[in-house]
């Protein structure tokens, strides 16, 4: 039998171990809901950004706020719902699974797999909205991110750290800039993520396939917000690539972003903004569009040594309306980023691929981003080029040209035709320096133009030569072109044209 005062004790010490801490829920109910948007009365307590839970384990995201009324954008699944149903206020912003588990892996804006696999492990959570790092933290960019395409690392080199736009009509490359380069970090100690925002399915599916061809899946990740998507979707997707990118340059690694395209971004966000009944501006725009992709790209960052010396470069891609690059969102987006790679019809057309304009693409970081043989060699390639250029379009009226101008626009035709290259056909570092150099020292003046792909082919094979390969090696670790580095290559050079007689013009030939 238990005496009375046992019983007594035993509840007291229960009354005194009870911890309850009630915490305060703000609620709010649904006054409409339609178009991927809810609008709700009550919720005085609500946060930009922060989750917003519905019945049926149903979440939006809060983004506009109001004194009478909250507009919050669907996330995934609504139609179960209906006006008058209650939700409430989480106290969370909306974050997303980040880690080196994604890698390989093709998932949504929130982290969820899209590729038929189990959900990819994560090694933590973070916010997709975070403030860019400050100016103590950061280190100029001074290492270079080689795409592997000549005419870019060349002239319009891109630094790891970097933000480079590449803008363009539709349909003359811009994507495949972006595919060569991801291709050409395989080995790079670089970590890749693709955004494909508002593009077909048919797109993210072929270019899933083509990076597991070139393997370059294994340090890649695929976040896939489609034109099938909704636009809150596609208005999130970019936020959580930084996001992903944020973990390795944490860790001290290097994370390269492509974003393709930010023009499709601002379309979705506009959407969302007439929606949920924002004022309009220009073109229909709400007026923080300019913030929505500065708060984007200046996540872009090299971090210094203090705080583990990682990297994140954005490529953003903007697409213009027949080469127009004055309308409102690629002028917004040049004033944000370090420069600007600009493909031009003309050139695509022409069969200049890729039909990069040298005298309107510029990178503001310049030779900070290269290696120094790259450096040497490439200030005679721009200029070559730029005189060809100008001396082009003035000889096409001349009836007779001195040898000094015919001279001068042999040079800028080879020049341009050594900066032609197929997306799938990257080069290494030290290959295109050994090629800028054989062109411009005069090793190409009595190749037929005609036969200037194949003497470039000819060129490369020489280069994978075991003797070939001790020349590019030495170019791309040297810290200046050594006189026996040049030495040999202009040995390799000379022996190779002894064997390509064929290819000369037929005034060589006989001479």
């Amino acid at each position: 039998m238990i005496k009375s005062p046992v019983i007594s004790q035993a509840i007291l010490d229960r009354i005194d171990s009870f911890n309850y801490v009630q915490k305060p829920v703000s609620l709010g109910q649904i006054t409409s809901l339609g178009d991927g948007v809810a609008k709700l009365s009550g919720l005085p307590d609500a946060m930009m950004s922060e989750l917003i839970e519905f019945p049926g384990n149903t979440f939006g995201l809060a983004l506009s706020l109001h004194q009478e009324e909250v507009g919050v954008v669907m996330l995934g699944e609504y139609r179960h719902l209906k006006e008058g149903d209650t939700a409430q206020t989480t106290g969370r912003i909306l974050s997303v699974p980040v880690g080196e588990g994604f890698l390989g892996r093709v998932v949504d804006a929130l982290g969820r797999p899209l590729d038929g696999k189990e959900a990819p492990p994560a090694s933590e959570t973070l916010p997709i909205e975070r403030v860019a790092p400050g100016v103590v933290t950061r280190q100029s960019v001074h290492e270079p991110v080689q795409t592997g395409i000549i005419a870019i690392d060349s002239m319009i080199p891109v630094g790891r750290g970097q933000r480079e736009l590449i803008i363009g009509d539709r349909g003359i490359g811009k994507s495949s800039i972006a595919l060569t380069t991801i291709i050409n970090q395989k080995g790079q100690n670089m970590r890749c993520i693709y955004v494909a925002i508002g593009q077909k399915r048919s797109f993210v599916a072929q270019l899933v396939s083509t990076l597991e061809k070139h393997g370059a899946m294994d340090y890649t990740t695929v976040i896939a917000a489609t034109a099938s998507d909704s636009a809150t979707m596609q208005f999130l997707a970019p936020y959580a690539a930084a996001s992903m990118g944020e973990y390795y340059a944490s860790r001290g690694q290097d994370a390269l972003i492509v974003y393709d395209d930010l023009s499709k971004h601002a379309w979705a966000y506009r959407e969302l903004s007439l929606l949920l009944r924002r004022p309009s501006g220009r073109e229909a725009y709400p007026g923080d569009v300019f913030y929505l992709h500065s708060r984007l790209l200046e996540r872009a960052v090299k971090l210094n040594k203090e705080h583990g010396g990682g990297s994140v470069t954005a490529l953003p891609i903007i697409e213009t309306q027949a080469g127009d690059v004055s309308a409102y969102i690629p002028t917004n987006v040049i004033s944000i980023t370090d420069g600007q790679i600009y493909l031009e019809s003309d050139l695509f057309n022409s069969g200049f691929k890729p039909a990069v304009n040298v005298g309107l693409s510029v990178s503001r970081v310049g030779g900070s981003a290269q290696i120094k043989t790259m450096k040497k060699v490439a200030g005679r390639l721009r200029l070559d080029l730029a005189q060809y250029r100008e001396l082009a379009a003035f000889a096409q009226f001349a009836s007779d040209l001195d040898s000094k101008t015919k001279a001068q626009l042999d040079q800028g035709a080879r020049v341009s035709e050594i900066l032609k290259q197929g997306w799938d056909e990257p080069l290494a570092v030290g290959d295109q320096v050994a090629l800028i150099w054989a062109v411009t020292e005069g090793y190409a003046k009595n190749i037929a133009l005609k036969n200037m792909a194949e003497w470039k082919t000819a060129v490369l094979s020489a280069l994978q030569t075991q003797e070939g390969q001790a020349i590019t090696q030495n170019l791309s670790q040297a810290a200046s072109l050594e006189d026996q580095t040049l030495t040999e290559l202009r040995a390799l050079l000379t022996k190779l044209n002894e064997g390509l007689v064929h290819l000369m013009t037929p005034t060589q030939e006989k001479g």
